[in-house]
């Protein structure tokens, strides 16, 4: 008789100190019990793993369940129940979204409307959550950032450095006009600072004022995903 153990089935790899599969139920559990598993039980678990980590858009969940395999009925049933008790709620997700990503990252409400969408937070209830968004709010954030980058582009024309700065800010999602508006303001205040006259940006304005049609279109991607 051999002296070595038989080994034991391998274990599938876990994540976090709570022993956790990305997106899927514990092994030995009712969920992971292959095609004999209750599909709805299945779907649960996967959906609780996910809620547990972070917040989720109903659309974010449907993928997930889509990618394990759930079958479309009892996916659907769950993402139901789910939404009636409260735990997917999408205007939820949205409104605080809005906020904590305008405070963090300082996005403008175009790169806000995109991160939403792409989560798939239905139009209607994207409009309403960027509405909130106080547009003095918006201002104020948009000049904080300006400020920042604004010393960086000394020595640069005054086309070069609008360009620049204003770029960043559509980057961020803020309007054309407005960063026209918030770069144009910050580059008089620091003539004036100076005691320089405002006559020294004239040879650019003219210049300037096109680049509202010409600022890049794309936001700056969110860099979080669905596991």
């Amino acid at each position: 008789m051999s002296s070595h153990a038989t080994p034991g089935p391998r274990r599938r790899g876990r994540r976090g100190g709570g022993g956790w599969l990305p997106d899927g139920p514990d092994e030995g559990s009712l969920a992971s019990r292959g095609p004999d598993a209750d599909p709805q039980a299945v779907a649960r678990a996967i959906c609780l793993r996910l809620l547990t980590a972070a917040p989720r858009t109903r659309a974010q969940l449907a993928d997930a369940l889509q990618r394990r395999g759930v079958p479309e009925d009892a996916a659907e049933a769950v993402l139901e129940r789910f939404q009636e008790v409260g735990l997917i709620d999408d205007e939820a997700f949205a409104e605080a979204w809005v906020s904590s990503r305008h405070a963090g990252r300082g996005l403008g409400r175009k790169a806000l409307a995109a991160e939403l969408r792409h989560r798939g937070v239905a139009d209607d209830t994207v409009r309403e959550a960027v509405s909130h968004l106080d547009p003095e709010e918006e201002l104020e954030t948009a000049r904080r950032l300006v400020a920042r980058r604004l010393p960086a582009t000394r020595g640069l024309t005054t086309v070069a450095r609008t360009r620049r700065l204003a770029g960043m800010l559509a980057r961020k999602g803020y309007s054309p006009g407005l960063a026209y508006r918030v770069v144009r303001e910050a580059l008089e205040a620091e003539l004036e600072a100076e005691g320089r006259g405002l006559d020294a940006l004239d040879g650019g304005l003219v210049e300037l004022e096109s680049l509202e049609h010409v600022l890049p279109d794309e936001v700056e991607p969110s860099g979080d995903e669905v596991p």
